[in-house]
């Protein structure tokens, strides 16, 4: 437990508590700095957590961490190279500003933090074997084994923990209760061969556990984010680390000589200072809502509400950081992809898996497309900011497709027509414009304000694509991630299939993130570095309150990859650690 002590002093105020290490935020990346630095040798670690519940952003992501060459995909016995990783990136990042110390630091530690961890505490991750990189038409690419996924685990073994986790997202929920894994949901989503099988056993298991059932409707094995927060919050109870809820940090302490040593946190509604003899650790996510932030750096439109990150997250880390002088790198982007702001949800959902199915395509209001829908959200989040324009609106766009499609094929919360019935769809969905339906093309154009004779023109297009099994347009389906979410009975080509089956269906989707990945600058240490040379003693960033080192996401797990990777490398330099 922090020491609460009253007699070591700066600025002739008292501290109200003294750690070795304060970490701010609770997510992958805090959690982890929380854990290395005990393993490495500061024993005395208390994390502070803004929200009412642990596990930030990661908690409600799918949870994927990209690190090649790390011991799963060894163990089923892939074959891949840091070379050949470094020419992956080489090749993804290039033009962007991310110095290469950072790609290599990254490259070479991360499959040792996954051993680190391993080997010293309860995380445990599944390779996935089938899950490409993102740019599978480049150099050394992968077309699976890069990422992995958290193994499942039973809720019960947090104990009363289990009440302020953070859940997976819930469109990771089927009927909002029972967790599936990102192997799973392509599974469920596509309905290729074994999803009912599939559904059967996960519903059984979940509705036969009474004793389970008698405590939450919740299904007790978590899977994705939850997960692997919920494995890093059993490590820090295996150690008896603290961690505060409802506990903001408001501000950094420094010295004379300007460095971090301590910070003031909210805790049971009184400000408390914090002593951080070793460093304070700020793991506190991106800014993504805080609207002030994003109109002053992400591109045009840009709005809160499209957001599915953690609605905590407003930029404290980085608005700290800037007081003292902080360097910053990447402050123009966010880590892209489409939503659907369904009406009555508390929070967006992101559109991956629909879009790229089948026998549907997007649109903008013009009634044309702007890009490859298959291909990975983070790419066609960008094709859609260069689209965009106010003569040729592409927020929002509209996903398009037929009876066949709402048939065959799970489309965010419109679920299927079996599941979800057209007579059960909410009117306030119709009233809104986030769904539409018409018996003609051009009647469901009029509906949602759309160019009629141009999305006419672009389904008729689609239909002759789908026939010939080739996109002359965006070469949808061509790459191997395009075809990770197709539907591998729809021939010539799994991304394409005829929309021509009446009534036809639209569903808004907007121009969202799941989090920013501009922020404070940091050494291969994670040290925050200052705009005027140097750095600040004593204050390093992990996760999305830093800038990243993977800003084009190439591969499913960019962001927690390096977020682990870097708390690994601070607790490395604040102890020492060879």
């Amino acid at each position: 437990m922090p020491e609460q002590e009253n007699t070591e002093m700066i600025n002739d105020t008292p501290w109200d508590y003294s750690v070795d290490v304060l970490v701010v935020g609770s997510g992958n990346g805090a959690m982890t700095a929380a854990l290395c630095n005990y393993e490495m040798g500061s024993k005395d670690v208390l994390v502070v957590e803004k929200a009412d519940k642990y596990g930030g952003t990661s908690g409600v992501s799918g949870g994927g961490v990209w690190i090649p060459c790390n011991r799963y995909a060894k163990a089923a016995g892939a074959a891949d190279s840091i070379d050949n990783a470094k020419q992956y990136l080489q090749h993804t990042l290039a033009g962007r500003d991310v110095p290469q110390e950072l790609v290599d630091t990254y490259l070479d530690n991360g499959f040792k933090m996954v051993d680190f961890m391993h080997e010293r505490t309860q995380m445990r991750y599944q390779t996935l074997a089938h899950y490409p990189d993102y740019y599978t038409d480049l150099p050394g690419s992968m077309t699976g084994h890069r990422s992995m996924e958290p193994e499942p685990i039973m809720a019960s073994e947090l104990g009363d923990d289990f009440e302020t986790l953070s859940l997976s997202h819930h469109m990771m929920r089927m009927f909002g209760c029972i967790h599936f894994t990102q192997v799973e949901a392509a599974e469920l989503t596509a309905r290729t061969k074994g999803w009912f099988g599939l559904t059967l056993k996960l519903v059984f298991n979940w509705l036969f556990d009474i004793p389970w059932m008698m405590r939450t409707r919740i299904g007790k094995r978590l899977c994705t984010g939850s997960a692997g927060v919920a494995r890093l919050r059993l490590s820090m109870k295996d150690r008896d680390l603290p961690l505060w809820l409802n506990s903001p940090m408001k501000e950094l302490i420094t010295n004379d000589s300007g460095d971090v040593v301590g910070a003031v946190v909210q805790k049971d509604g009184q400000l408390v200072r914090v002593q951080a003899r070793k460093a304070v650790i700020l793991g506190s996510g991106g800014f993504e809502h805080n609207q002030e932030l994003r109109d002053k750096y992400l591109p045009k439109p840009t709005n809160t509400e499209w957001s599915a990150g953690v609605r905590t997250n407003t930029g404290d880390g980085l608005v700290a950081g800037l007081k003292l002088g902080a360097d910053t790198r990447l402050m123009n982007g966010a880590w892209w992809c489409t939503t659907l702001v369904t009406p009555g949800e508390v929070s967006p959902r992101l559109s991956v898996m629909e879009k790229s199915l089948p026998g549907s395509c997007m649109v903008n209001m013009n009634g044309e497309r702007y890009a490859n829908e298959s291909q990975n959200y983070m790419a066609f989040q960008e094709e859609l900011f260069k689209a965009h324009s106010e003569e040729n609106s592409c927020a929002p766009s509209y996903h398009i497709f037929d009876a066949r499609f709402r048939r065959s094929y799970i489309a965010g919360p419109l679920m299927t027509k079996d599941m979800k019935p057209d007579w059960t769809i909410p009117k306030e969905w119709y009233d809104t414009k986030f769904v539409a339906k018409a018996d003609t093309i051009e009647a469901l154009a009029e509906q949602l304000g759309i160019n009629a004779a141009n999305l006419a023109s672009t389904v008729n297009k689609m239909n002759d694509y789908a026939t010939t099994g080739k996109d002359l347009d965006f070469q949808r389906g061509e790459a191997a991630y395009d075809r990770y979410y197709g539907d591998p009975s729809i021939t010539p080509n799994p991304c394409l299939a005829p929309i021509d089956e009446a009534p036809f269906y639209a569903m808004k989707v907007d121009a969202g993130d799941f989090g920013t990945y501009g922020g404070l600058n940091t050494t291969v240490n994670a040290e925050v570095k200052k705009e005027q040379g140097g750095v600040i003693k004593g204050l390093y960033a992990v996760g999305n309150c830093s800038a990243a080192i993977l800003p084009t996401y190439p591969g499913p797990g960019s962001t927690l990859g390096p977020a682990m990777t870097m708390a690994y490398q601070a607790a490395k330099h604040i102890n020492a650690y060879q």
